[in-house]
């Protein structure tokens, strides 16, 4: 080998080394926030922070970027034989869907696993069929919906905050398991999460956000009164799961008092319940670049340019 073609292969495994740290950097920036709202919980309750538990750090980002790397398969996989797939997301303020749900789309592409975040609904799509708002927002062939709530919000804040009538409310529990077996028939893979954190967990993080200027915004006046009618939820779950645990569509629990895990053990379950394999792919060439000798490339005006402060 060259001492030509020896640098330019250090320069290529440096360049593939700074892209892996830039990866886990990341990661690295979301695990950080997390230890910040540990700190800040500690202050708000007078206390000391909690102790790590014995799923280390190094155990922790090793499996988490494995699992990563299986969901990159599943997505290859979900596109190879255009499959249809939607995840729900349920559960209390704060019980870390939200957190799942970037780890799961970190390394995917947005165009084949994209998030629903539905808003209230606005006056006129108060008027429609209920479960209408949705159906927009189903997958294509070859597509992954995650659903940031869904229309469970009937059976739980619209029950509890008295958004809907006792007549709707019934409907919907008459209507929801039609609804889902529809899908099911329709080739759509569902599958329904349900993340569940004790009193005093939520409690915790609550008062993270209550403290944490960057995270106030989370806090809506929902959320604070969700705080007091704990037991009104607690009871609108319980029957929740009761009346749509379907075989069709089964609910599983997650159990998140434990963020880590709770990642880890959600992303681990999702790839167990789609049977999939890895796709081959071709081998990727990149073509030479074409040298035109007539192209001048023009100067950008420093006035367009980014002050480079850092």
């Amino acid at each position: 080998m060259t001492d030509q073609m020896h640098s330019s292969l250090q320069a290529y495994e440096q360049l593939l080394q700074a892209e892996f740290q830039d990866s886990l950097d990341e990661e690295l920036e979301m695990e950080l926030d997390d230890a910040r709202m540990d700190g800040l919980i500690a202050r708000a309750e007078g206390g000391v922070p909690l102790q790590p538990g014995d799923l280390s750090r190094r155990t922790y980002f090793s499996e988490l970027l494995r699992l990563q790397g299986e969901l990159v398969k599943l997505q290859d996989w979900v596109v190879h034989n255009q499959l249809k797939v939607v995840v729900l997301f349920e559960g209390r303020d704060a019980a870390g869907k939200g957190g799942v749900i970037k780890r799961v789309t970190q390394r995917l592409n947005p165009r084949i696993c994209r998030v629903a975040a539905l808003p209230a609904p606005n006056d006129r799509e108060r008027t429609q069929w209920y479960f209408q708002r949705y159906v927009p927002h189903l997958p294509a062939a070859g597509e992954m919906v995650l659903f940031d709530r869904s229309w469970y919000n009937r059976a739980g804040v619209e029950k509890v905050m008295g958004f809907c009538s006792d007549a709707e409310y019934e409907e919907f529990f008459r209507s929801v398991p039609e609804f889902e077996r529809m899908l099911v028939r329709s080739g759509i893979l569902l599958i329904k999460y349900w993340f569940s954190i004790t009193d005093n967990e939520q409690n915790r993080r609550f008062l993270a956000r209550i403290h944490d200027p960057l995270k106030q915004w989370k806090l809506s006046p929902m959320d604070l009164e969700s705080r007091r009618r704990w037991e009104a939820y607690t009871q609108a779950k319980e029957v929740m799961l009761e009346r749509t645990h379907i075989p069709e569509a089964p609910w599983w629990v997650v159990e998140a008092d434990d963020k880590k895990r709770a990642r880890l053990n959600c992303i681990a379950h999702l790839l167990s319940q789609i049977p999939y394999q890895t796709v081959p792919r071709a081998q990727v060439q990149l073509p030479a670049r074409v040298y035109n000798p007539d192209y001048l490339r023009m100067p950008v005006p420093d006035s367009m340019l980014v002050p480079s402060r850092y």
